[in-house]
């Protein structure tokens, strides 16, 4: 997996998330329970802050002096999709120049242990697999073009 993100003298705190280069989405497979959705969106988020250098902005103090771990400063937007659709956007992102795809397959939340998501994982053609979500980071007219027919998730 190569390395897709910010470098340091791009990263704008101040400009608006429509001013970044890159572009963030997860798209939900809508059909799913919620509580699904929403634990597939976190594992996503927490793998794109682990492998995304730069997308995290700096830490940030309240009135109080508490300070609050920095958050994606370029945004992200949650989009819905059926099952379908999630499958021919991860073949389509993948031929994308530019484009980190992190999926959360159904076999993670499937399984209690590590080991037999990553089994389960490997046994899987990369077609056949079951995703609750699926995440995009890259080029900001590549994503658009890849998500542009995908409504705001709900």
């Amino acid at each position: 997996m190569s390395t897709i993100g910010f470098e340091p003298g791009e990263v704008d705190q101040s400009a608006p998330t429509r001013d970044a280069r890159l572009k963030w989405v997860v798209v939900v497979d809508d059909q799913q329970p919620e509580g699904r959705r929403a634990n597939a969106v976190a594992c996503i988020a927490a793998a794109f802050g682990a492998r995304v250098p730069g997308l995290l902005g700096t830490d940030g103090a309240d009135a109080d002096g508490a300070v609050h771990p920095g958050l994606p400063w370029a945004g992200c937007s949650l989009l819905a999709g059926d099952a379908e659709r999630l499958v021919a956007l991860r073949t389509r992102a993948a031929e994308e120049e530019g484009v980190l795809v992190i999926g959360m397959p159904a076999a993670a939340q499937e399984s209690r242990v590590y080991d037999e998501y990553l089994a389960a994982l490997a046994g899987t053609p990369t077609a056949e697999l079951r995703e609750i979500a699926l995440g995009l980071l890259g080029p900001r007219k590549a994503i658009e073009r890849l998500t542009r027919r995908l409504r705001l998730l709900g």
